[in-house]
């Protein structure tokens, strides 16, 4: 009932809105539905005689919280308490949002701290530049974040992302931000081994991906169990926030941004789509094969993982995307070498993914297709059944370590694939050269 009410509040409505509650039984197939008819002069009552308890509009600003307790580390411990007690943490330790902490944060940004983007559904709470200062101070950020995680909430936060669906639903979905441009490096984005993490050379990403999260319950609601259905969850505190490697690149390889977006190579800039899971596959061959032989059984391969019968793949088959698939650069060395261009890659993939007419009938996706609102996506009748409808509805990305083994397939279910270039502040230089003063230098000459 938490997601209803969430969703409730977020449209503008009173959080305590008349609702008639049902065990989950009623709503399962071949339910008995008579429960429902039982409770008619309920309904009837919802709409003749609830009046609202809300009498004022307007927005409250919370109270300063004071805690002096003992020393600094009894302070830590009481202050990490306090948000359990209040559900305001994701259940690791965070860092204390105090004055000084979101004052120093704030430098990341020129933009005004009261600025206002938007509502983080379904609860409808208000973002502003400060709010998302205060979530990655608690994730334990630094100033030179702020712009990367800005513009990846703004991302999500924009209409045609559809995030109230994949905030409160009870799939596993999480933001997936792939960031391009020097910034990435600058801050320490991890583009190579340990890419999904953790990576103590490359923290930024765990730290922005596990800002956005606390933005995702905190202000958007998505507590699990109460705010979001998930039933497994996501299996991340952190989501995923990753960058290209675009330094490796074969020549005539695009980056993401550029390929998708069509933004110049070299602008910094997030993309986010919504994932329900990755899946990890081994590429290499056994050292029997030929070089070729071993490219195209290893593109087989991840098309035996990406060719299931997933409902999701009708939500981003139009204008979304099926998912991203994620080689080393070793690998688009390899491949480009043997005359694999992006564009081929993906048109393997495609034609290989398809599902035959018998799998979309038995395994009853084809229902799933008939019911979906978007007309193109209605074609059940496609023998056999793409898993979007261009090849350039899959993602290629290039990053990850130097190493040929192994391959990386993230689950789609996105409708859109959200875009926003990030904005530096005017003291970008200074933010970098402290962050190399405090955590050692960034470039990769300077890294164990």
């Amino acid at each position: 009932m938490g997601v209803v009410k969430n969703a409730v509040a977020g449209l503008g409505f009173d959080r305590e809105a008349p609702m008639v509650e049902f065990p989950i039984d009623v709503f399962l197939i071949e339910s008995d539905l008579s429960p429902v008819k039982k409770a008619k002069k309920k309904f009837i009552d919802g709409f003749i005689n609830w009046n609202s308890a809300v009498s004022n509009l307007g927005l409250r600003n919370a109270e300063m919280i004071n805690l002096v307790i003992g020393d600094d580390e009894q302070a830590l411990v009481a202050a990490n308490n306090l948000f359990i007690k209040n559900l305001w943490s994701d259940g690791l330790p965070i860092i204390p949002p105090t004055p000084d902490k979101i004052e120093w944060i704030l430098k990341g940004t020129d933009r005004a701290r009261d600025e206002k983007l938007g509502k983080f559904m379904p609860r409808g709470g208000i973002v502003t530049i400060e709010t998302i200062a205060v979530s990655l101070a608690m994730a334990g950020g630094r100033p030179e974040y702020l712009s990367i995680l800005i513009a990846a909430v703004e991302a999500i936060l924009h209409p045609s992302m559809d995030h109230d669906k994949w905030q409160s639903t009870s799939g596993m979905t999480f933001p997936v931000i792939i960031v391009n441009g020097p910034a990435a490096s600058d801050i320490r984005i991890n583009s190579g081994f340990g890419l999904m993490g953790p990576n103590p050379q490359a923290p930024a990403g765990g730290i922005i991906g596990r800002a956005v999260r606390l933005m995702q319950q905190n202000v958007g609601g998505a507590l699990p169990g109460v705010g979001t259905m998930a039933i497994f969850g996501a299996m991340r505190y952190t989501n995923a926030v990753i960058a290209e490697a675009e330094d490796t690149f074969p020549d005539d390889w695009e980056t993401h941004a550029t390929e998708w977006h069509g933004v110049p190579r070299g602008t910094n800039a997030v993309s986010v789509f919504i994932a329900t899971g990755g899946a990890n596959i081994i590429r290499r061959g056994t050292g029997k094969e030929t070089l070729n032989v071993e490219a195209e059984d290893s593109l087989r391969r991840i098309s035996t993982y990406m060719q299931t019968a997933n409902p999701h793949y009708i939500r981003g088959w139009t204008g979304g995307t099926a998912g991203a698939v994620i080689i080393s650069p070793v690998v688009a060395k390899q491949l480009a070498n043997l005359g694999w261009t992006k564009t081929q890659i993906k048109e393997f993939l495609w034609e290989n993914t398809k599902i035959d007419k018998n799998t979309v009938i038995s395994s009853g996706l084809e229902q799933w297709i008939r019911a979906s609102t978007d007309p193109v996506a209605q074609a059940a009748s496609i023998d056999p059944w793409p898993i979007c409808q261009r090849p350039d509805g899959i993602m290629v990305l290039v990053a990850g370590g130097a190493h040929p083994t192994h391959n990386f397939w993230l689950q789609g279910n996105a409708l859109t694939v959200g875009k926003k270039i990030v904005e530096t502040p005017s003291n970008w230089t200074e933010l970098l050269e402290q962050a190399d003063r405090d955590l050692g230098c960034a470039d990769d000459v300077c890294l164990v």
